[in-house]
């Protein structure tokens, strides 16, 4: 899957090196791809057959045995299961070879059609309470749905696997609005169980208890032996997604315990009158940007923020992640992080690196605050839609110029690309500017137009955490996986992970019809 067949022939009278690299590789060193021996005899060229990858375009530098370049780079993005030739031709015995990319047989379109195939089959977070705004729930539930489907493949398709450094894909946006629409939820449910009566202190007490279990699940679901006996620490992955959602839960939630009013306050007071919680996200925002642009790495530029490996030239191979690595080997061990990063895919990156590490932590604290300002604007502008609707304007608008200062407008060359492994300020402003505007149509459709109720997304909401724990716990079982016909078959693979979401949405369905509730 996403491969196609290179056969290269020779026509030269000396061995060529056929060397590579993906244009999406950023400032990388070319790759050996293979030598192709001499021609044995005029007019008769040896060749040799390799296998490419049809992700992204890829260039070609063709060097003879004293590596003096024999041709112009070549690019080229090849098709999905295409038979293509490049051909290294003599100029009339001149210095300089002419070389082409030649189509000898079609690709398949990956996303109209494929192969003659059959299909066989063979053997909120925690229940979002105390709000009435549909359109938020309906907000997080399509964000977990997407989740779960990106986490079972996505139809193997690139742009449902994340990003394998700088720049986003479509598995990039999901669990950042997850988070944002958490901290949204917090504002909304604080506030009304405030009014209710409840005391800070027994609020505070089930925020902790609620962090507490949602980091032991989160630890449990992504060692993989947890089915075959005892976890072994020594190979015990710490950082995870539950993990990361548990503590920027805590933190957001008793920021908003300490400033969260039971009463309703004037509409222009609504970033006002919670300015020591800002000031705490602030100070933790430069404590990140201090952290990762002024402490130093052993063996590595101070604020290296690329992938390591073959990028850059080669020349930080081991400095992946830069600060936000090295605080977690350091802190938490190499064998309790993250072994096999996305950036290794295109870098060939080989030192662990975990994309929910420790210092990336406090940028989704920001991610879930700036959902909390949005709970506080649907609050502070109850029965104002018009004011709602101009309010999330205004953000999405504010937090877009900032990204579009930080990355220059640019995947690699901005002063703080958008980085989902990094969890970056300019990834973190970016995406919470879609999150605005998302709601924004989110509530516009559901809440003032009324043209949709948020149904089937709405069920798998209000079961949340045993949706995301039961797709990742039974993700290799029938129904939710079986053996394929072609495994080489984005359509096989992609009907594959829509039934196995659609099973959740279905399970979500029946325990919502029962009023069964998994609740933390």
């Amino acid at each position: 899957m996403d491969e196609a067949s290179l056969k290269v022939y020779n026509e030269l009278t000396e061995d060529v090196l056929v060397s590579w690299i993906s244009k999406e590789c950023y400032q990388c060193l070319y790759q050996q791809l293979g030598v192709v021996t001499a021609a044995p005899r005029p007019g008769q060229p040896s060749s040799k057959d390799f296998v490419v990858s049809t992700q992204h375009e890829l260039a070609f530098r063709l060097n003879d045995t004293s590596t003096k370049q024999l041709c112009n780079e070549l690019t080229f993005h090849f098709g999905e299961h295409g038979n293509y030739s490049l051909w290294i031709k003599n100029l009339n015995n001149n210095s300089e070879a002419d070389c082409s990319i030649v189509t000898d047989g079609n690709p398949v379109n990956s996303y109209t059609r494929e192969s003659n195939t059959r299909l066989k089959l063979s053997p909120s977070f925690d229940q979002i309470e105390a709000t009435s705004k549909e359109f938020v729930l309906c907000s997080s539930h399509i964000s977990l749905i997407v989740m779960v489907f990106v986490n079972y493949g996505g139809g193997r398709y690139w742009f449902f696997r994340h990003a394998s450094w700088n720049g986003l894909t479509v598995a990039d946006l999901v669990f950042p609005w997850f988070v944002f629409i958490m901290g949204t939820s917090i504002a909304l449910s604080i506030n009304k169980l405030l009014r209710s009566g409840s005391t800070r202190s027994s609020l505070l007490k089930k925020v902790l208890w609620r962090t507490m279990l949602l980091f032991a699940i989160g630890v449990v679901i992504i060692n993989p032996n947890y089915c075959q006996g005892p976890l072994s620490w020594d190979t015990l992955r710490i950082p995870g997604v539950l993990q990361r959602l548990a503590w920027s839960y805590l933190v957001v939630a008793c920021l908003d315990l300490l400033v969260a009013r039971d009463t309703w306050w004037s509409p222009i007071l609504d970033i006002l009158l919670y300015w020591p919680a800002w000031l705490c996200v602030l100070l933790l925002e430069v404590l990140w940007l201090c952290l990762t642009f002024l402490l130093p790495v052993p063996g590595c530029p101070t604020g290296y923020l690329g992938p390591g490996g073959i990028g850059d030239m080669g020349w930080y191979a081991n400095c992946t992640g830069g600060a936000a690595g090295y605080i977690d080997r350091w802190l938490l061990g190499e064998k309790h992080i993250y072994q096999t990063p996305s950036s290794r895919v295109i870098y060939a990156t080989h030192i662990p690196f975990d994309p929910e590490g420790v210092l990336g932590s406090i940028n989704s604290i920001l991610m879930a605050y700036l959902g909390l300002q949005a709970g506080k604007i649907i609050l502070h502008y109850r029965d104002l839609p018009r004011s709602i609707m101009s309010r999330f304007l205004m953000w999405g608008l504010f937090l877009g110029v900032i990204s579009a200062i930080l990355t220059r407008c640019s995947k690699d060359q901005g002063f703080i690309p958008a980085n989902k492994n990094l969890w970056s300020l300019s990834y973190v402003t970016t995406l919470a500017c879609f999150a605005f505007v998302l709601l924004l149509l989110i509530y516009y459709i559901i809440d003032v137009r009324k043209w949709w109720s948020g149904a089937p997304f709405y069920y798998a909401g209000m079961n949340s955490i045993l949706v995301y724990v039961g797709h990742e716990v039974f993700e290799e079982y029938f129904p939710f996986r079986w053996r394929m016909l072609n495994s080489q078959s984005h359509a096989e693979h992609l009907t594959q992970n829509l039934v196995a979401t659609s099973c959740w949405l279905f399970i979500s369905y029946v325990l919502y019809k029962k009023k069964i509730f998994w609740k933390l």
